[in-house]
């Protein structure tokens, strides 16, 4: 049986479009129709898929976080899953400006048997732009949970002191540009030799690793276009079907 909507909420500049009729696979992409994140905003976005479907949720482009004069934006993502359901959450990269002040949360929760693919990017400024980002406050944390219980956390915080030594190789080595990929699921941990051999874009850094029923890919870059190719290479091994529409070229 396909999928089918059984409601929908929009206010303020967040907004959900669905390309296609519903099908197999329904595929929901989210937007900030105010062009970008400032100083003061909230925006929320959530996502509940019924037992046993199959969704993609992902964005309309790059979300943008501007400079930020006063207070900080925030952004609370709700993902729910029913049990056998799986989504694959793809949003497009987060562009992070000189002196942004972003503070982003995305839980997902898994009912029993349901699995996820949950990705997030970031780009400090736009190198062909010639921009530099020298301060910024930006916190992002993801939680995958089944039942209340933490399945993987990876909680981001950087600041305008971790910036200035951005090139240590523990931090992000000159990079400007960096991801993480990870699937949660029964099948997760097979899926590892076939990302590890398309591991190999030109211009970036990648590693994966598969352990407790997770796969998970981190990458870094020293420019966002590179990144977003191997970003493409590794969600072609990992999950069926064409990419969503938006992220075609």
């Amino acid at each position: 049986a396909g999928a089918a909507l059984d409601r929908l909420h929009q206010e303020g500049s967040a907004k959900a479009i669905l390309p296609d009729t519903f099908g197999a696979a329904a595929e929901v992409v989210f937007l900030n129709t105010s062009g970008g994140l400032t100083g003061g905003d909230r925006l929320s976005y959530g996502l509940t898929l019924a037992p046993g479907q199959y969704a993609t949720g992902t964005t309309q482009t790059a979300e943008r976080a501007y400079a930020s004069g006063d207070g900080v934006a925030e952004v609370r993502v709700a993902l729910t899953v029913g049990a056998g359901g799986w989504l694959d959450w793809l949003p497009q990269e987060t562009i992070l400006y000189d002196g942004a002040a972003l503070d982003r949360e995305t839980v997902v929760d898994l009912a029993p048997g349901a699995g996820c693919l949950i990705l997030e990017s970031v780009v400090l400024g736009r190198h062909a732009m010639g921009e530099a980002v020298q301060g910024l406050s930006f916190r992002d944390s993801r939680l995958v949970r089944r039942g209340g219980v933490p399945l993987w956390a990876e909680p981001l915080a950087f600041d305008t002191r971790t910036l200035a030594a951005a090139a240590n190789p523990a931090i992000l080595g000159g990079a400007r540009a960096f991801a993480t990929l990870a699937m949660i699921g029964d099948e997760a941990e097979s899926r590892l030799p076939a990302l590890r051999a398309v591991l190999d874009e030109p211009g970036v850094e990648a590693a994966a690793s598969a352990f407790g029923g997770k796969c998970i890919l981190r990458m870094l870059a020293r420019d966002g276009l590179p990144l977003r190719r191997q970003i493409l290479r590794a969600l072609a091994v990992l999950r069926p079907g064409p990419l969503p529409r938006v992220w075609q070229p």
